[in-house]
């Protein structure tokens, strides 16, 4: 996956972007709450941060590379936003360490830098919030 974007994206405009897709997720899990699939999840909040003026694309096939090969159908990314910042979307009981590096792996796959790992299953959607960065 290559981004369009040719570099010049800044921390600030980063930082930007993950505060719009926090507040969207503010929005959706205030009108929800708790307790729903993760796919209804995925479709409200993608609607809120289109609202917002996001460009956003939700299940984004990302390919696995190796040594030459290009597997297909290993991974999908929840939601894309701005083809910038990667939202992983879960509806769990509790977030492990295997979740933030699930984010972690999609960065380095598709040579982003930003993923955001948001839980709803939560009372307070501010516990559910995981901003996961990787420098290339």
């Amino acid at each position: 996956m290559e981004s369009e974007h040719d570099g010049t994206v800044t921390k600030s405009d980063l930082d930007h972007l993950a505060t719009r897709i926090i507040d969207g997720a503010f929005e959706v899990h205030s009108a929800l709450g708790p307790g729903l699939l993760e796919s209804i999840y995925e479709v409200c909040l993608a609607h809120e941060l289109a609202k917002l003026g996001l460009p956003v694309r939700r299940q984004v096939p990302l390919p696995v590379r190796y040594d030459g090969l290009e597997l297909e159908g290993g991974f999908r990314i929840d939601l894309l936003v701005a083809d910038l910042v990667v939202v992983e979307i879960k509806s769990i009981e509790r977030v492990l360490p295997i979740h933030g590096t699930q984010v972690l792996t999609y960065l380095k796959l598709s040579g982003l830098r930003l993923g955001m790992l948001l839980n709803f299953n939560v009372v307070h959607m501010r516990d559910g919030v995981k901003r996961v960065a990787h420098r290339l």
